[in-house]
Parts: C-alpha cells; structure tokens; sequence
C-alpha cells in the first residue's frame, strides 16, 4: 500500500520576494483591519501594536493587561523565543485604542481577546492579517512575522543604530538586528549616477 508523501512546506522566497512590508502596505492593512467586521477595533489595534512594538504573533496574543500601564504611557513587552522583554513608550493613538477595548471587552485579562474572552492563537492572527490583507488589496502573501520585521526595516530607515534596533526588538544576538541596517536602501541614496552633471536617460 503506497504511503502519502509527506507535505513538505517550501521556502519563504517560494511564497514572496521580501519578507517585510512597507509603510504604505502597513498603513493599508492596519487601516483595512479597522474598517469591517465585529471586533475591528480589536484588529485594528493588533496589527498597529505588532508592527509598533514588532511583536511576535505568540507574543500578541499572549498580552496581558497587567502589562499595559495607560496612565504612564508605557507597555511591558514580554519576549518569547529567549529574547528580551523591556518597557515600550504607548503613542496617543494606541492609549485611545487600548481605552475603546477595555470598553469593548471589560472582563478579559487578555488585551486581544477571542469570542470566548480567551487569547487569541496564533492561527487566528493569521488570518486576521489574510482577511486584512485581502481587504486592502496590497498584492503580496503576507504572514504576521512580517509586521515584527517591517518594524525593524521602518527603525532602520529613520537612522536607528543597530544597537537600538537589538534592544527595542530585544534581540539577544546582535545579527539577527544587523539585517535591518544593512539591508536598508537608504545608504545608497549618496551615490552619483549623473555624467557631467546630466542625466543621459
């Protein structure tokens, strides 16, 4: 009896060329994640909070409110995968989302919570960010780690040191925050490619 080939999942280049959005793709889906369906404010404030604090999935779903200090302006960032955790500054607009979903959902410890008042998984993130995705009509196949790594592209991009960009992402190996620097187009924008002076294209 023949046995079923296993699956075997390809890889990341197979799905997409970069493995990180844009502003503008960001802006788009945050904004897409916003404008329908029951818990809009919910998903809207998950997917701008994952790409401000470059979030893991597991470590969104796994916020508590006992992190969230409204009143100071800060949230306490609890790493996974053996990184760093540290306090975070809030922006206003995510202390008046934070505010609408104690309103919304006044009786869960999780600040993102499902339809039974528990954590969201990570699965449903997924698809959070697919539908919101979709909805956007940004073109790409885009999976949550995405929004961890746009904000370090966005970090890197407004001149942040490498070093920041560890702490703030709570790297423990200074190589996995070497990429966003390294990678960010923004150091080449120096070079000349006029001839005399004068474009020849």
């Amino acid at each position: 009896m023949n046995q079923p080939l296993p699956l075997i999942r390809k890889k990341n280049i197979q799905y997409r060329s970069r493995e990180y959005l844009t502003l503008a793709e960001v802006n788009k889906i945050v904004a897409a994640a916003g404008s329908r369906g029951r818990h809009r404010e919910r998903d809207l404030a998950l997917l701008l909070m994952m790409f401000r604090h470059g979030f893991r999935a597991s470590e969104a779903c796994n916020l508590k409110w006992d992190a969230v200090m409204l009143d100071e302006g800060t949230i306490w960032i609890n790493r996974l995968k053996g990184s760093e955790s540290g306090f975070h500054p809030l922006g206003e607009d995510e202390k008046e989302l934070l505010l609408k979903l104690q309103t919304l959902y006044p009786n869960c410890i999780f600040v993102f919570p499902n339809e039974r008042g528990n954590a969201l998984s990570p699965d449903a993130v997924a698809k959070i960010v697919e539908r919101s995705t979709l909805a956007a009509g940004v073109r790409i196949k885009v999976h949550p780690h995405q929004f961890r790594h746009a904000c370090g592209y966005h970090l890197a991009s407004q001149g942040a040191t490498t070093r920041d960009i560890q702490a703030y992402l709570g790297h423990k190996n200074i190589q996995h925050s070497v990429r966003y620097t390294a990678q960010n187009p923004k150091r080449f924008e120096h070079f000349n490619w006029d001839w005399d002076g004068k474009n020849p294209f």
